[in-house]
């Protein structure tokens, strides 16, 4: 039997489209998820234009939601606690070494032999995708299966705002791009305790317009404002903590500038290429730049604690749901800017 999935079909820039996969069977100590919800992100559009490895043919998709659809040899449901249907999500993963440093430490994201799915192996833009037990997290009741996408996206936030750096109550933040992962990251500084401002551009209005029901005290379109004068009015000194999400090198060259004094630099989104910034001002400022890259078991229990908790709502970033077959249109509003966080349903 075989199914349609949404794939790299071939090196190179563009060559993604829809494509056909035999259908998997979870081997040893791995269970098949039967794919609910499937969330469009930035390293897919760098796939797209072959700014991000992959091993093609595979099939893209990174972030899900599903029900457990089988278990592999060697899996006991009570023991293991995942029994069939049962709503999950899961760590990206598929395999790392376990014998280097970065292993050792608990820090796999690290790890230079890492493969996950959506790149290297078959991913979860398709009916159904395969994974090792050990990465399955249960969704939290109260969470949707098309909030529950994004619960991956939601524990790289946390990885780089609470776990790589960290933000205290009454500190003033300020994130530039105010997509998914802008969106995420406004809202985990605000459950800190921060004051947020959110920075944009023109195409941005609708953005920033959910940034402050999100709880923003602020947003700024750049093109039309000096976010330095309103931050003045919060922050005199500067931004305690400034957070690139944006993944543009103009944003990361102004918030350098917005940081105060012996603040922090935190680098959240992928620029997918080289970019110029000042690093002197690093020096001159004694500000701590910080990069955060993917997610760690840890900071994926701590995403599903703020999402059941009711910290942080992920269901209003959710504003459009394609089918597999609409695999053009997504990936075109998407790097369109039309929308903020689009998913696929592949049962659609």
């Amino acid at each position: 039997m075989s199914m349609p999935a949404v794939m790299k079909l071939a090196p190179g820039p563009g060559n993604v489209g829809l494509g056909e996969r035999p259908l998997p069977q979870p081997g040893p100590g791995q269970v098949i998820i039967e794919v609910a919800a499937a969330g469009l992100c930035g390293t897919d559009l760098h796939i797209l234009h072959d700014e991000f490895p992959t091993t093609p043919p595979v099939v893209l998709g990174h972030e899900l939601a599903g029900r457990i659809a089988g278990l592999g040899e060697g899996l006991d449901a009570t023991a293991d606690g995942i029994e069939v249907g049962a709503r999950v999500t899961s760590e990206t993963y598929f395999s790392t070494c376990g014998r280097c440093r970065a292993c050792r430490e608990g820090r796999r994201n690290l790890c230079l032999q890492r493969r996950s799915i959506g790149s290297a192996v078959d991913g979860a833009f398709a009916p159904f995708v395969v994974v090792p037990a050990a990465n399955v997290h249960r969704l939290p009741e109260r969470v949707s299966d098309q909030a529950g996408a994004l619960t991956e996206p939601l524990a790289c936030v946390v990885h780089g705002v609470l776990h790589r750096a960290s933000v205290a109550p009454g500190e003033v933040a300020v994130v530039a791009g105010p997509g998914a992962i802008g969106l995420l990251t406004l809202q985990v500084a605000r459950a800190a305790g921060a004051s947020v401002l959110m920075l944009g551009t023109s195409v941005d209005a609708e953005r920033l317009a959910l940034a402050r029901r999100l709880g923003a005290v602020a947003t700024i379109d750049v093109e039309r404002e000096d976010p330095a004068g309103v931050l003045a009015e919060m922050a005199p000194d500067g931004a305690d903590v400034v957070y690139e999400c944006a993944g543009a090198g103009p944003a990361a060259r102004q918030l350098i500038g917005l940081a105060r004094r012996g603040g922090r630099y935190v680098q959240v989104g992928l620029f997918g290429r080289p970019v110029e910034v000042d690093l002197d001002q690093l020096c001159y400022r004694e500000l701590t730049a910080t990069g955060s890259n993917a997610s760690t078991r840890a900071s994926f229990r701590h995403a599903l604690a703020l999402l059941a908790s009711g910290a942080v709502d992920t269901q209003p970033l959710v504003t459009d749901v394609f089918a597999l077959r609409d695999v053009d249109a997504a990936f075109a509003a998407f790097e369109a800017k039309r929308g903020i966080k689009i998913l696929f349903d592949p049962n659609a």
